[in-house]
């Protein structure tokens, strides 16, 4: 355990330290959607990250820092800041893919225009993206992925301890293998919906062929809404599944960032 020396004598030393180890902390903060969403405001953001910072100086050994407004000073503070930026754009990937999932299902079923506010982002966004969104949230807390996210973040500092130039190409690789990744599962999830609407537009356009006097709008967008609205029902533990699988894959590949085979 170190002690801070809160003394007039070192008391710029031990600002710097704060302030060096804050930034990681507060870049990933800022990156992650569950505290760098609009809701949150920015001075308990950056809170949060003077917190983290006094913890990390406390209970983990620290490397020498460069001297303050030296060259290499800049240079570690750019690589805390793309450490914790990677860090939290994992976190910020998998979030977004339920929105993505949720965009082609609302498409197909004709509900691209029920639009609502994104309380992550302040943006508008599909209902059913809100809807997908909140529910990734529900279960990223209900499982404790945020108490192992944090863990990870304090542990970053015991692989890659504050100061020491230790950006690699391997990082940006993993991220963008992860949102390829993300991707295939939103494609996953969205699948089976999509299979039965386009089995009910198949349906319908073939009714209105045989009876050209039906109007295929009132008859089209009905069908569709109510067979989208059951095919969910029905694919919801699935989902469900493939979102508590896609979390689980978030942590690891965060993870993976701070090792020896993919270190940042």
């Amino acid at each position: 355990m170190n002690v801070l020396d809160f003394g007039f004598a070192g008391l710029e030393a031990q600002l710097w330290q704060i302030l060096f180890l804050s930034i990681r902390c507060g870049a990933a903060l800022l990156a992650a959607p569950m505290v760098g969403g609009m809701a949150i405001p920015p001075q308990l953001r950056a809170l949060l990250a003077l917190v983290f910072a006094v913890f990390t100086a406390t209970w983990l050994p620290l490397p020498p820092l460069p001297e303050m407004m030296s060259f290499a000073a800049v240079l570690a503070v750019v690589q805390e800041a793309v450490i914790g930026a990677a860090l939290g754009f994992l976190l910020q990937v998998a979030f977004a893919v339920p929105l993505i999932a949720a965009e082609q299902i609302a498409g197909t079923m004709g509900l691209a225009i029920a639009t609502s506010i994104d309380p992550n982002s302040g943006a508008q966004s599909g209902a059913l993206g809100t809807y997908f969104g909140l529910l990734l949230t529900l279960l990223f807390y209900t499982l404790g992925a945020h108490l192992l996210w944090f863990e990870l973040l304090i542990e970053s500092y015991r692989v890659l301890p504050a100061g020491s130039f230790a950006l690699g190409e391997v990082a940006a690789r993993e991220i963008v293998m992860f949102a390829g990744y993300g991707f295939a599962v939103a494609a996953a999830i969205a699948l089976p919906v999509v299979i039965v609407l386009l089995a009910v537009q198949v349906v319908t356009g073939v009714i209105s062929r045989s009876a050209p006097a039906l109007n295929l709008f009132a008859l089209g967008l009905p069908a569709g809404v109510l067979a989208g609205i059951a095919a969910l029902i029905v694919v919801m533990p699935i989902v469900i599944e493939q979102f508590a699988a896609l979390l689980a894959v978030t942590l690891e590949r965060s993870a993976a960032l701070f090792t020896p085979g993919g270190a940042v």
